[in-house]
């Protein structure tokens, strides 16, 4: 899979008076109410680029309402008609109908070919422009634009890192319950753009983006055993990751991508391990006769989190990225396993299992403050957003039917499904692309 080219530039601001307080919204309170914002389609520089703008700010509104911390108003009560986005709005019509926000923008097909994307964010009742940019890509990335203009505005409004430009691999299954056949996919965080990057002929489960978003881990069933492998998506290249005599499964990358942490099962005994890339020299972390498996880590790299039953039931516990210090941190109802650190470091994301269901929750990274934040039937297998403030996660039907992806905010508020071509699960949130 090729990478995205995008050139841009900021927007010099335009003279206006002088500003009022800046627009922001708290996203730290649970309840916050979404803010009004009007974002007409953008303009076109020639009648030809008409669609494009029409496409651009369409996933722009979808995707700011998505998060659940935006409105965007229906273009149909607009009163003001944007003609230029290098003269000041009449901010008096957009107060009108409650708008906090307004952006606006042209698209404009350029000589060599190249799409030009231009923005500017406006605060309606400080009167100010609040952030304005351009940008260059090839027309067929104009989704692409699109999400880096969404995550502009919301880091602008919010103070918070937006997480539109990403991408999930997921396992994408079809077929009976008993034949499911299970095939590696990738898609645009909103579930554009779906791939499949296997064929169906061999199983893979567990797939994990390394930090540049350019290479997968994963296990798959290729051969009699389960082995973990690495999918490079520029190449489209596989690569077993070390040809170890027992299965090994549920990889996950160091946070500068330079090592893979991973279950490896020898003499019916699974236990924590962690290889080097460059060396592929291997070091053992956990030596319990129970069960370690699951391993992820900070983001400062210095410790990680598993799931073990060496207390007698499935739990999460805490270890130095050397091994030492292992410790329990969940004492809960249930069993809990699946940890996930946040990317802010602060919380640890898991899944519950209790009274024959499952759940999805969050909890501080000593395992204080645990918090369940869905109740499906079968909520399991968490990932975060690249900003902390999201996570995705597999649901489960009754009765065997098929698994769906959904996102829900820290918060517990804001749960959606995410659509996806046919059943899916196991979703992994790549870091923002580069």
């Amino acid at each position: 899979m090729k990478r995205f080219f995008l050139a841009f530039a900021a927007l010099v601001a335009l003279s206006i008076a002088p500003a009022q307080a800046a627009l922001q919204l708290d996203v730290t309170q649970g309840n916050a109410q979404p803010l009004p914002i009007a974002i007409p389609d953008f303009l076109p520089g020639t009648p030809g680029d008409a669609a494009a703008g029409a496409n651009i700010a369409g996933v722009v509104r979808a995707d700011l309402e998505r998060s659940g911390l935006f409105r965007p108003l229906d273009p149909k009560g607009f009163a003001e008609h944007i003609t230029n986005i290098n003269t000041v709005p009449n901010f008096a019509s957009w107060r009108a109908i409650t708008a906090q926000g307004l952006v606006t923008g042209q698209v404009t097909m350029q000589p060599d070919g190249r799409l030009r994307a231009d923005f500017r964010l406006w605060d309606v009742s400080g009167e100010t422009q609040m952030v304005g940019q351009q940008f260059f890509t090839q027309p067929e990335n104009w989704r692409r634009v699109a999400h880096l203009i969404s995550d502009a505005i919301y880091e602008r409004i919010t103070g918070e890192k937006g997480y539109f430009d990403t991408r999930i691999v997921f396992i994408s299954e079809t077929g009976p319950a008993l034949k499911r056949v299970k095939r590696l996919a990738i898609m645009d965080e909103d579930g554009a753009n779906p791939n499949f990057l296997t064929n169906g002929s061999y199983m893979v489960l567990t797939p994990r983006f390394n930090p540049t978003a350019q290479m997968i881990a994963y296990m798959s069933y290729i051969g009699s055993k389960p082995r973990v492998y690495l999918f490079d998506l520029e190449t489209g290249k596989q690569e077993m990751l070390g040809n170890f005599p027992n299965m090994t499964f549920s990889p996950r990358f160091s946070p500068d991508g330079n090592q893979v942490a991973l279950t490896l099962e020898a003499g019916g005994n699974s236990d924590i391990y962690v290889m080097d890339l460059r060396s592929r020299a291997i070091r053992r972390l956990t030596t319990d006769p129970a069960i370690d498996t699951a391993p992820s880590f900070s983001p400062d790299g210095r410790q990680i989190t598993f799931e073990s039953d060496r207390g007698g039931s499935q739990q999460i516990y805490v270890m130095n990225a050397d091994g030492s210090n292992q410790h329990r941190i969940t004492f809960g109802a249930g069993r809990s396993g699946t940890p996930v650190w946040s990317p802010r470091g602060d919380k640890i994301a898991f899944t519950r299992q209790s009274g024959g269901t499952f759940a999805v929750g969050v909890m501080n990274a000593d395992g204080s403050g645990e918090r369940v934040l869905t109740n499906g039937y079968e909520d399991e297998g968490p990932t975060w957003a690249p900003n902390g403030r999201v996570l995705m996660f597999s649901r489960s039907g009754r009765g065997g039917s098929g698994s769906q992806i959904w996102s829900v905010d820290v918060t517990g508020r804001n749960e959606r499904r995410v659509l996806t071509p046919g059943s899916a699960s196991d979703p992994a949130w790549s870091p923002l692309i580069q």
